[in-house]
């Protein structure tokens, strides 16, 4: 029995030295400021963030003309409206406004209990197509894989594209939230931005992403493989180099 002493001793005082290394995950409102925890089940809030807007037109189509701030509008209202009742959704911009990224990270902290989703379009090499899933949280993991597997079954096409992303940008890695970044197709690409122009395939991808909100919120991160590692990193800054 005496042998055993010290190991235990040693396993404790290494959960210690552990538990003093780590930052603090914990803000007084009891929020997880890294994130390092399982994925949100039954939540209530949905905030949708249409990427861009006002003077700040995103990309821009040369193939249909189409401004990415316009798309990402469109998208968070047919979301907002494939989800109905079942959820209290906000929208971080309902018309063509300006907000800052700090601003949406700021806004999107007023709600505990809620998830983020922040849409784009992509733009990039002529031959690169397919929707894109950004995260940084290991609490946005399960969200961030159910949003890729639902776009890419929507969409007709890939190449070349990165698909699942773990990447630490304003609107991954700085709320309190469980949050994600999606790129809906990319602009760029002569087919894709005309499937991205059509109304018909838009509400197809709207209703895609409600339905991962719904499963998500029923079965939190079940089904979505394990959870990454554990990254402790500063915020993203504007002054970050870009990666």
């Amino acid at each position: 029995m005496r042998l055993h002493v010290p190991v235990f001793q040693m396993a404790a005082a290494l959960l210690l030295m552990a538990s003093c290394a780590a930052p603090s995950a914990r803000h007084s409102t009891g929020r997880d400021e890294w994130g390092h925890r399982p994925g949100p089940k039954g939540f209530r809030t949905v905030i949708l963030d249409a990427g861009h807007g006002g003077h700040d037109p995103g990309a821009v189509s040369r193939h249909t003309g189409q401004a990415e701030k316009d798309l990402t509008l469109d998208m968070a209202k047919r979301i907002r409206s494939e989800l109905g009742t079942d959820f209290r959704t906000i929208l971080m911009r309902s018309d063509d406004s300006f907000i800052d990224l700090d601003d949406r990270v700021m806004r999107a902290n007023r709600d505990g209990d809620a998830i983020l989703v922040s849409i784009h379009f992509n733009s990039g090499p002529s031959h690169i197509r397919g929707p894109e899933t950004y995260y940084w949280r290991v609490d946005s993991h399960g969200l961030a894989v159910r949003m890729q597997r639902a776009m890419t079954h929507a969409s007709p096409a890939e190449s070349g594209n990165r698909g699942l992303v773990r990447r630490r940008l304003r609107l991954t890695r700085n709320p309190q939230i469980p949050c994600v970044l999606i790129e809906c197709g990319y602009l760029s690409h002569p087919a894709e931005s005309r499937l991205c122009a059509s109304p018909d395939y838009r509400h197809k991808l709207a209703s895609s992403i409600a339905g991962v909100i719904r499963t998500q919120a029923a079965s939190g991160d079940a089904g979505t493989g394990p959870l990454p590692r554990p990254i402790y990193a500063p915020p993203s800054r504007p002054t970050d180099k870009p990666e």
